[in-house]
């Protein structure tokens, strides 16, 4: 039985990390593609890159603290 509600842990775990790291690859493409393609300045991308990788890694370690991982 605990073997299965490791297993069970790992894949919601997966998932998860998945998700994250999906979601912060999208932010730093879309803000290169800008730089690439429009009228971003490389200041302005290491600015939107930075806020959203930094604010994902403070939502992570609350959720990591209050528990909510480890449903």
């Amino acid at each position: 039985m605990a073997e299965n509600e490791t297993n069970r842990t790992q894949h919601i775990l997966d998932r998860a990390l998945d998700k994250l790291v999906s979601r912060k690859l999208l932010a730093w493409g879309t803000a290169t593609a800008l730089l690439l393609f429009a009228d971003l300045a490389s200041s302005d991308w290491v600015i939107i890159t930075t806020v959203y990788i930094g604010g994902q890694t403070v939502i992570d370690a609350v959720t990591k603290l209050k528990g909510f991982g480890n449903r």
